[in-house]
């Protein structure tokens, strides 16, 4: 599928209308009438989604006076994108439809550290497997030699070989015969350049510094790739579905880091840095963290879980939520990422009660309101599908 063809204001507004109407459908002259356009220019742009099977109908409603109009509905199965989330030790992917309901998931275990080149093999595999168990084999080209000896001595954990230190031969398959898919998201640790694909010293990961990721990957699976962090991906998705106002998803798994939603648009910052909660530094003396810093958030709050202690790693938490409550008036704090997800209750607690003693001290009635975000542990693997939906419905920013 041509994305780029599809990438109009103006075909953006009725898609993304036809998917709010849902099963039951949405007539030419509704869509005229809350897009702003002529009658004209919506049957122009209906046909054309209907050649291109996006759009069909889905029956016919009584009007007012003449005959009964026809109702359009959006075609989900029409079109399909890939999230990845791209973790420290995890890779997971998901495929969803244009709606963005998941109608595939895979998880392999995965060696951010392991270089380039098996980094981008693992993407690869994966993606072609979950497009091939979920649209069937034609959807995609072989991934390159199959069977028990297929990766030679490093079949059995493929992801943990060492790096070769350049990207090597291209996987002979690609992803290009999948017809109904708009392409892949892949959604990692920050800090990273989101408009070129770019990334920066990745915590932890620094020999990643200056890696075009999107477009290395792009040759291997032969269709557009975006490149976003893990938390600017996470809050696209919430704010996609419904999450309104402003706030700051909080993700607290391998690391620390936040997703801001300002006004309804995911804040970025002008050198795409906005963000890096975890690095901000609230100890002076503190341990070295992986920035190089000491006493920053993430390494207080992660070695506060590696102990057991979740009530301490919730303070910590909750002291970084509350200078970014203070210093951007936000709406709402939302939770998320495997160590959140596998106890909430505690974070929850312990966030809302810092968050509650600063409203008090500050002259305020009541803090900030805290809750698990949606979405579970893979909300940010369909946010990085969202890098790829989310323009094509005219809501890129959420």
């Amino acid at each position: 599928m041509n994305l780029f063809a599809l990438r109009s204001h103006n075909t953006a507004l009725v898609l993304d209308l036809l998917r709010t109407a849902g099963v039951r459908g949405i007539s030419r002259l509704e869509l005229a009438d809350r897009t702003g356009l002529t009658p004209q220019a919506v049957s122009k742009i209906t046909a054309r989604l209907r050649e291109d099977g996006l759009a069909a109908e889905a029956g016919r409603r009584a009007s007012t006076g003449g005959k009964p109009r026809t109702v359009l509905r959006l075609v989900p199965e029409a079109g399909h994108a890939a999230g990845v989330h791209l973790d420290r030790d995890e890779l997971r992917t998901v495929l969803v439809d244009l709606t963005g309901t998941v109608v595939g998931e895979r998880r392999a275990p995965l060696d951010l550290g392991a270089g380039a080149d098996a980094v981008l093999t693992a993407v690869t595999r994966e993606t072609t497997a979950l497009v091939t168990d979920t649209l069937g084999p034609a959807a995609a080209a072989p991934f390159g030699p199959t069977g028990p000896d297929a990766l030679g001595p490093a079949a059995t954990d493929p992801l943990g070989s060492p790096a070769t230190g350049s990207l090597g031969p291209a996987v002979t398959g690609s992803l290009a015969a999948a017809d109904t898919l708009l392409g892949l998201g892949v959604a990692l640790p920050g800090p990273l350049d989101h408009t070129r694909g770019v990334l920066h010293r990745v915590t932890g990961f620094p020999e990643w510094d200056g890696f075009a990721l999107r477009d290395a990957l792009a040759r291997r699976v032969g269709v557009p790739v975006v490149v976003d962090k893990d938390t600017n991906a996470a809050a696209l998705e919430l704010a996609v579905r419904g999450e309104g106002g402003s706030f700051a998803y909080l993700h607290l798994g391998t690391g620390l880091g936040a997703g801001l939603v300002i006004g309804g648009s995911v804040h970025r910052g002008a050198r795409t840095g906005a963000g890096e909660f975890g690095h901000q530094v609230i100890q002076l003396d503190g341990p070295v963290c992986g920035c190089g810093n000491r006493g920053c958030v993430e390494v207080l709050c992660l070695g506060a879980v590696a102990r057991g202690e979740l009530a301490e790693a919730a303070r910590v938490l909750g002291e970084g939520a509350a200078n970014l409550v203070g210093l951007l008036d936000i709406d709402l704090v939302l939770l998320g990422g495997r160590t959140v997800a596998a106890d909430p209750s505690p974070f929850v607690r312990g966030v809302a009660a810092v968050l509650a003693a600063r409203a008090r001290r500050a002259g305020g009635r009541e803090g900030v309101p805290v809750r698990v975000a949606s979405g579970g542990v893979r909300g940010v693997a369909e946010g990085a599908a969202q890098l790829l939906l989310a323009p094509l419905f005219g809501r890129g920013d959420g």
